[in-house]
């Protein structure tokens, strides 16, 4: 299964391309999606930059799935609302690809990869780096999004894990209440 991560932001969003096998990570392909170039008051034109950068990243790399990271509410209630329309753009551009999207928090994506919910970022970016075997450290947006993407492949484990024990507990429910006597 092929899934693509993103770390959404306004000026720089982080995306990251994972292949898993199994238990087996392997790195495709990594990179930021940036609207630095743009005046900061034309948030129409950034939102459009994030939505055909997305939709330019899917349409390449193919993923079967996307996981991107859930915003928590800042100190400045105003770049707080501009990141949210910065990661509806994300969404959007993914479900517009069809893909399905999973959320996980920072915190989720953190204790994922370095083990626990505080790790600083150059954690984060060393344990990406030694999870996937890269030569060097991914940038900062990159490794959170790679890690996003990460979290996905763990979590998806252990979702599927969870959904085949109901099935058998399901199916093994009626037999034993058939074999029991009052």
């Amino acid at each position: 299964m092929r899934i693509l991560g993103i770390d959404p932001g306004l000026q720089t969003t982080g995306f990251g391309v994972v292949d898993v096998d199994g238990h087996a990570l392997r790195y495709v392909a990594s990179g930021t999606i940036s609207t630095r170039h743009l005046g900061t008051g034309n948030l129409p034109a950034r939102l459009k930059v994030l939505f055909d950068g997305i939709g330019e990243i899917t349409a390449r790399y193919q993923p079967d799935a996307s996981a991107v990271e859930i915003i928590f509410v800042n100190v400045n209630p105003q770049s707080t609302l501009l990141l949210g329309q910065a990661r509806g753009a994300c969404v959007t551009a993914l479900v517009s690809h069809n893909l399905p999207v999973a959320e996980y928090t920072a915190l989720q994506m953190k204790k994922a990869v370095a083990g626990h919910g505080q790790a600083a970022k150059a954690q984060v970016q060393e344990m990406v780096k030694r999870l996937l075997d890269l030569p060097g450290l991914p940038g900062a947006d990159a490794a959170d999004a790679l890690g996003i993407a990460i979290t996905h492949a763990q979590v998806g484990r252990s979702m599927a894990r969870l959904a085949e024990a109901a099935e058998l507990s399901k199916s093994h429910a009626g037999t034993y209440r058939q074999g029991r006597s009052r």
